[in-house]
């Protein structure tokens, strides 16, 4: 059940709900600017499929582009016409995991309990993400961590440059980054700004 590699360098996913097709390449490229090479689009934002495909088309060589919360299989089938890499679930359904997999996708699954996060990585999923985060808190990591194999497991949801060093010393290897990150409408410059902060956050915990 080991997990494979993940596909990129930073593990901090840039998680953009909401935004536009107009907006998105915009945002996607600051980020990349500012060292950030995994970067999800939400299914429940504004013809995302459009914007998968132009961040995808544009930065495809510099990031990993993909789509969060992936409901079905018409999302993963459309997640792949648009050259999207990553898969992101809001939870646990082995029968949608196998299928992204078999489809050549980077899954990152979501899961709340340690059934859930087994039953992920037993239909092939290389990535756990545990969701909510801020409901979970550190200490369901720490535990976790002393029974799951050695795969990459990331925090999401609630997730701040503040509290970030306590899931990393817990045993999380990265987290995806949302609202704290991102807000529809806002300009680019606070997104890079946000961006710094959390990129700053990680950087410091492992000076």
């Amino acid at each position: 059940m080991d997990a494979s590699p993940l596909p990129f360098r930073l593990p901090l996913v840039a998680i953009l709900r909401g935004i536009t097709p107009g907006e998105a390449l915009p945002h996607a490229s600051a980020l990349v600017e500012e060292g950030y090479d995994a970067i999800e689009i939400p299914t429940n934002s504004p013809d995302w499929k459009t914007s998968v495909a132009d961040c995808a088309r544009e930065l495809g060589a510099h990031a990993t582009i993909g789509a969060g919360t992936v409901l079905t299989q018409a999302h993963v089938d459309a997640l792949v016409d648009a050259g999207g890499k990553l898969m992101v679930t809001p939870n646990t359904r082995p029968p949608l995991i196998r299928y992204a997999v078999d489809r050549g996708l980077h899954v990152a699954a979501g899961f709340a309990t340690a059934s859930e996060a087994f039953d992920a990585l037993d239909a092939g999923a290389q990535t756990l993400k545990l969701f909510p985060a801020s409901v979970q808190g550190p200490a369901l990591v720490r535990a976790l961590r002393s029974v799951l194999p050695p795969v990459p497991l990331f925090a999401v949801g609630g997730v701040t440059p503040e509290n970030l060093p306590a899931y990393l010393s817990a045993g999380c290897h990265g987290a995806g980054i949302g609202g704290e990150l991102y807000q529809p409408g806002q300009a680019v410059e606070r997104t890079r700004e946000r961006a710094r902060r959390f990129r700053q956050a990680y950087l410091d915990h492992f000076a």
